[in-house]
């Protein structure tokens, strides 16, 4: 008999996901990571935060946790999207899709506390703290797990949500198509003088887009893609050097900036596992994808895969599918990869058209983004893909109960 239905490795904020809503329908799941339970329920500031769509935010009250969250969400009230210095621009504006929110800005950090907390309070779900996996095996009645610290698990499926270098997916020899950008992501949070009123401004400048997110109180979270030659001199600057490049690229909208906390960088990639599924396993989250940040889908990305995974599984228990069968998980790869292929897609195509300053590709997408914003329409529609309310959707992203 095997120790759990599911092993998920990996306890980032997808894993946890994943686990809260596998446990939350009654589902036994054993959450695997190498962090301390300490260190995962009270971290530190550390300036990362996440964007939730509407509909991860649907999701996250499905596995109940958004209202322990709420109190720490800014709501994106609007988006401005704007092409270097040209007047012509793209506004979204909630209220013509008569939303509170286009979506909310969430430090990482209590997205993560959350998610612990919910799944220490469930009888069916596992935290198994301070140990990797160090090796599994895959057979056909189980999956077997050997810690890195001697302990040894089992279950039906295994789920790997270790991050986008993926150990596990690697050891399951699952491929990937992955190409790197000549960019670098610099992200880092400031404090300014002036309130942001909820707006959220995404400026294309020829090295990349220049994301100014809003957060809690007076303050906002900076996504900088720069290309990488750049971005490593900038990064060598003494404080208030990089201060200052970076208050040339914020403006002074909103007064006087102070960067608080520490600042990050990583080089950008696009990854996508060949396949998602294997004998008793599958990957979901950034071990199956890695995107560009420019449309800030990542995060929402991952909740999708977490809630389609879930729904699969719990479907199968039900019916008496062995959970670990490839025929059991064929829905889930065939609906995630397709959606997020699509999305990995079209940032990419973004990426390409916006990091240039070739004029005649400058006029048109500048064009291209004042058509947008005088065609309601058409910018609902754009306003309704980016909150996570088309396509297929899973049901705890459509508001409804596993």
């Amino acid at each position: 008999m095997t120790d759990f239905e599911v092993i998920v490795g990996g306890g980032g904020m997808v894993g946890l996901t994943l686990a809260a809503a596998l446990g939350g329908a009654g589902v036994s799941v054993a959450v695997v990571d190498r962090r301390p339970a300490s260190a995962m329920r009270e971290p530190a500031f550390d300036g990362r935060v996440s964007a939730i769509a509407h509909g991860s935010r649907t999701v996250l009250a499905g596995v109940g946790v958004w209202d322990a969250l709420a109190a720490d969400a800014e709501p994106i009230r609007e988006i401005r999207v704007s092409d270097g210095a040209s007047p012509l621009h793209l506004h979204y504006d909630s209220r013509e899709v008569e939303a509170d929110a286009l979506g909310y800005i969430v430090e990482n950090r209590h997205i993560r506390q959350a998610l612990l907390r919910r799944i220490e309070a469930l009888g069916c779900a596992t935290l198994v703290d301070g140990a990797s996996i160090g090796r599994h095996e895959r057979g056909p009645i189980e999956a077997r797990v050997w810690l890195d610290d001697g302990r040894e698990l089992a279950a039906r499926l295994l789920i790997a949500t270790d991050g986008r270098e993926s150990p596990l997916r690697r050891a399951a020899g699952l491929g990937t198509v992955e190409w790197r950008y000549d960019q670098t992501g610099i992200v880092c949070t400031v404090a300014h003088e002036r309130a942001h009123r909820g707006i959220a401004q995404e400026r294309f400048l020829p090295a990349g887009p220049f994301a100014i997110l809003p957060m809690t109180g007076n303050r906002s979270s900076i996504v900088w893609t720069e290309r990488s030659d750049i971005a490593n001199r900038i990064l060598a600057l003494d404080p208030d050097s990089f201060a200052g490049e970076l208050a040339w690229r914020f403006t002074d909208y909103l007064g006087a900036l102070g960067i608080e906390g520490p600042v990050f960088s990583y080089p950008l990639a696009l990854t996508l596992a060949e396949r998602y599924t294997a004998n008793r396993l599958a990957v979901a989250g950034d071990a199956a994808h890695a995107i560009h940040p420019i449309a800030g889908q990542g995060f929402n990305l991952g909740i999708r895969d977490a809630a389609a995974l879930a729904e699969t599984i719990v479907d199968a228990v039900r019916l008496g599918i062995d959970t670990g069968s490839v025929a059991a998980l064929a829905r889930y790869a065939r609906w995630r990869r397709a959606d997020n292929f699509a999305m990995l897609a079209a940032t990419d195509g973004l990426n390409r058209l916006f990091s240039n300053d070739i004029a005649p590709i400058a006029l048109g997408r500048r064009l291209g983004l004042a058509t947008v914003n005088r065609v309601p329409r058409l910018k609902r529609l754009f306003m309704r893909h980016a909150m996570g309310e088309l396509g297929e959707r899973p049901r705890l992203a459509r508001g409804m109960p596993l």
